[in-house]
């Protein structure tokens, strides 16, 4: 049987890290990649097993090119905070690892749980990010600060695993906002070659809306399905509109100091 770590990337994710740790117990090591947080994610990380390295945050590729450094076995797994392995994702691993693997790199299906229900619609099932199983040296990431690609360094076309994790992205609504707010900052860089304008943001904005909600079949999830087609709207547009804004000065008009005149 070849050897396997599993790491996880985690910040300030103390009510989620539990959940995301004992789904990797069957692993020969479990590594949390945390940057500083400062509530209990690492002490609670720790307390179940899991070796926590402290990488400071420059941007999700580079944080998971450490995440790859700090791993020390023959296979990675990669999850996120919010996401669970569940029992077929570990048993299919398990299965190729205990032969030869066909390929060295997978990709791993989502299934995604939000607001009560699981997501259907929205382009969310079944959903994929950067590949989530590999040999160690068989891949990295790129270093874009947000919605990182990665680069294959094996001969071997990507495989795809038959079953999916599970993920929760957003504990609340208040979550919705502080990630639409936090991803447009670190993917507004990303737009530094593109003329953008406000109207241009408004344009982008309401076709990823329409693309969710009607073309990715978002409708059919209900309520849930138009908050995260609103959520890719807002997310978009603030994109678009802070990489307009730092095309602006914006500063307000100057003003000079205010004495009492002597004639009152």
């Amino acid at each position: 049987m070849q050897t396997i770590s599993a790491y996880i990337l985690a910040f300030n994710a103390a009510e989620k890290i539990k959940a995301a740790v004992e789904s990797v117990l069957w692993a020969d090591e479990i590594v949390v990649i945390d940057s500083y947080s400062s509530d209990r994610t690492a002490e609670i990380a720790e307390e179940l097993g899991a070796r926590v390295v402290q990488v400071p945050f420059n941007g999700f590729g580079d944080l998971r090119n450490h995440a790859i450094a700090a791993c020390q076995f023959d296979w990675i797994f990669s999850l996120d905070a919010d996401e669970r392995c569940t029992k077929p994702v570990r048993d299919e691993i398990l299965g190729l690892l205990a032969g030869s693997p066909p390929h060295d790199v997978y990709r791993v299906p989502r299934r995604s749980f939000m607001m009560g229900r699981w997501i259907r619609g929205s382009g969310w099932y079944p959903n994929f990010r950067q590949p989530q199983l590999f040999r160690k040296g068989g891949m990295r990431y790129t270093l874009e600060p947000v919605h990182e690609g990665y680069e294959v360094r094996s001969g071997k076309p990507v495989g795809t695993l038959q079953n999916a994790v599970w993920q929760f992205p957003f504990r609340d609504l208040e979550e919705v906002l502080e990630k639409a707010n936090r991803y447009s900052s670190l993917g507004a860089p990303k737009l530094a070659h593109k003329r953008v304008s406000m109207a241009s943001a408004l344009g982008h904005g309401l076709w990823s809306f329409l693309k969710h909600y009607i073309f990715k079949l978002g409708f059919i999830d209900g309520w849930a399905g138009f908050v995260i087609a609103l959520g890719n709207f807002e997310g978009t547009y603030y994109r678009y509109a802070k990489r307009y804004e730092g095309t602006q000065n914006w500063a307000p008009p100057p003003s000079e100091p205010l004495r009492r005149d002597p004639n009152f």
